[in-house]
C-alpha cells in the first residue's frame, strides 16, 4: 500500500511537496526536483499546480494529529 499524501518534515526544500511527492509514489526527493525543475520549461500551469498542492497538502505533523484523534 503506498504512503498518504502529505508534506513531510524533513527533506523539504521550500513547501515540502517535492518530498511528499517523492514518498508517495516511492521514488526521491532530488528525482522529483528535477522532474519538476524540467516541466517549468514546457508551457502550463506547474508553478499554479505547485502552489495548489502546497496550500492543500497537509503537513506530515497535521496529518498524524488528525488521525490519532
Amino acid at each position: 500500500m503506498a504512503t498518504a499524501l502529505v508534506r513531510p518534515r524533513n527533506n523539504r526544500m521550500i513547501a515540502g511537496v517535492c518530498a511528499g511527492l517523492a514518498q508517495r509514489f516511492g521514488t526521491t526527493p532530488t528525482t522529483m526536483r528535477v522532474i519538476f525543475v524540467l516541466s517549468c520549461l514546457l508551457p502550463g500551469p506547474q508553478f499554479l499546480v505547485y502552489l495548489a498542492l502546497w496550500i492543500l497538502l497537509p503537513s506530515e505533523d497535521r496529518a498524524k494529529a488528525a488521525t490519532s484523534w
